[in-house]
């Protein structure tokens, strides 16, 4: 049985958890990876060419979801190009963060929500507030704006846009470009939530996905 998505709901129900789990990773994966020995040179090229702009070394792997989406590399560039341009965007490597971890964790994502528990703690989100993010905007020990970057996500999950008293709280402390790309990285988190969702995308090594703290 489908686990039901409802955009306001935060708590942690290890049944539904174990459902929605069991619906994404119980079942094979619907567009088989490629070996790594598969990958052509042109989407080499397209991965090390984003790297290069960055100042990233060449890469020498791609994880199972980019092995994924090698077979089609022309949206796998676009797809890079702005997840590159957001991950060294104007808001800040924190902030992102948070946002993600609340979009994966509303969308019931086990590989987008696995991952970033171990990215958000590379960019200061400690596993208490890991835990908080599950609970919401309205858990408390955020400060106005970090509980407005949750509720914005919250808000955009459940309307598709962003209430204006949110906003005004944002604005307090973001810079118009910092707005302008606010609305776009939550875009893009949710599009590779629903793509990972709908592939079925197998977990990395180290990612527990939904259960992981």
């Amino acid at each position: 049985m489908a686990v039901s998505f409802v955009a306001d709901q935060s708590g942690y129900d290890a049944e539904a958890i174990a459902a929605r789990e069991a619906e994404i990773l119980g079942k094979p994966q619907r567009v088989p990876a490629l070996k790594l020995d598969e990958v052509g040179q042109d989407t080499w090229d397209i991965v090390n060419d984003i790297r290069k702009t960055i100042g990233l070394p060449p890469a020498t792997d791609i994880p199972g979801y980019g092995l994924t989406m090698a077979k089609h590399p022309q949206i796998m560039c676009r797809q890079l190009e702005m997840g590159m341009a957001i991950f060294g965007g104007k808001v800040s490597a924190r902030e992102r963060e948070l946002a993600v971890l609340r979009i994966g964790w509303l969308l019931r994502a086990p590989y987008e929500w696995g991952e970033h528990v171990d990215i958000g703690q590379r960019y200061g989100v400690t596993k208490d507030e890991i835990l908080r993010v599950i609970e919401g905007s309205g858990a408390p020990g955020w400060s106005e704006h970090e509980a407005a970057i949750l509720r914005a996500v919250e808000e955009i999950l459940a309307n598709l846009t962003v209430s204006d008293a949110t906003w005004a709280t944002l604005a307090k402390s973001w810079d118009e470009q910092q707005l302008l790309e606010f609305p776009m990285m939550v875009g893009q988190y949710v599009c590779t939530a629903i793509v990972q969702n709908t592939l079925r995308i197998r977990l990395e090594e180290g990612n527990p996905g939904l259960t992981y703290r």
